[in-house]
């Protein structure tokens, strides 16, 4: 089954990207009636994130995050098999001027790269200019998708790919040799090595290795975001300059720090922020869980 998915991912790779849209946005609105239980867990986080807006209003949104998630799903084949010079007509590249100094002096980097929906599409724009480490979550259950996933991320120039089982120390000294660290930290990996610190006003596990990592390698953190345009007109990934006053000597105002700003994004384009994911899983000492299978 997945192996009749992936060919159809490339069957469709061939398209014009506003046709692609399409088909994307029709998958997902069938995720949006048939993958319950995912649709059950953004509805969730949204309804926890969003408790201004009425229920009639978090739906909308809800069905434009499924109909991104589609999209971005169809549009990975084209991180896989499309030409380069076709990806850097459709992945805009901002601000790639603030990498690219620090890496020619020599400087260790973090990009900090939340969870949005473009967030493939920036790694690979990004790995077209810069040889680069990031981590990544096996797919132990799919070992063809798991082949699909690790070769597509693999595909330009000399990438460094790390299981997040294999721990910090060989990203510290791939940093070290001048690879920009693509860091994903927004998610909820469980209480090891995390804090809770708000997110949407919701207190969330929060893993502190931004501030920790930072500290241990004077890298600079340059915020890192991709944007999908609308009408299938392609991505924009946006590196803005390194922060100021980071990290400093109080690790959970970093962490919070952290949260804030991409909160901040997330609220610029709520639909591509990747609500899927349950954020909210561990629950502070007394919490009950807030997901329906907790």
């Amino acid at each position: 089954m997945t192996r009749l998915a992936i060919f159809i991912i490339w069957l469709l790779h061939w398209l014009p990207l506003p046709v692609l849209s399409l088909f994307g946005r029709f998958l997902g609105a069938l995720s949006y009636f048939f993958v319950l239980p995912r649709k059950r867990v953004a509805a969730t986080n949204l309804a926890l994130c969003f408790p201004d807006l009425d229920a009639s209003a978090r739906r909308r949104l809800l069905w434009r995050h499924f109909q991104m998630l589609g999209c971005s799903t169809l549009e990975r084949g084209l991180l896989w098999w499309a030409s380069p010079e076709r990806l850097r007509r459709i992945i805009r590249f901002e601000g790639e001027e603030y990498l690219l100094a620090l890496v020619q002096a020599g400087t260790p980097v973090i990009l900090l790269a939340p969870h949005f929906i473009g967030l493939d599409a920036g790694g690979a724009r990004a790995a077209m200019s810069v040889d680069a480490v990031s981590m990544y979550a096996r797919q132990k259950r799919n070992p063809v998708l798991n082949d699909r996933l690790y070769r597509g991320r693999k595909r330009f120039g000399d990438q460094t790919l790390l299981s997040r089982q294999d721990g910090v120390r060989d990203v510290v000294r791939a940093m070290k040799s001048g690879r920009p660290f693509y860091y994903l930290p927004d998610m909820d990996y469980g209480r090891k090595d995390a804090i809770f610190v708000p997110f949407f006003g919701v207190e969330a596990a929060t893993i502190t290795g931004l501030s920790r990592l930072a500290r241990l390698t004077g890298a600079q953190v340059l915020p890192c975001v991709t944007r999908r345009l609308p009408g299938g007109a392609g991505y924009v990934l946006e590196i803005g300059k390194a922060w100021e006053n980071f990290p400093t000597a109080d690790v959970e105002a970093d962490t919070r720090r952290m949260n804030g700003w991409i909160e901040g994004v997330a609220r610029t384009m709520p639909e591509q922020y990747y609500w899927v994911h349950r954020r909210f899983k561990t629950r502070p000492a007394g919490q009950a869980g807030v997901y329906r299978d907790q």
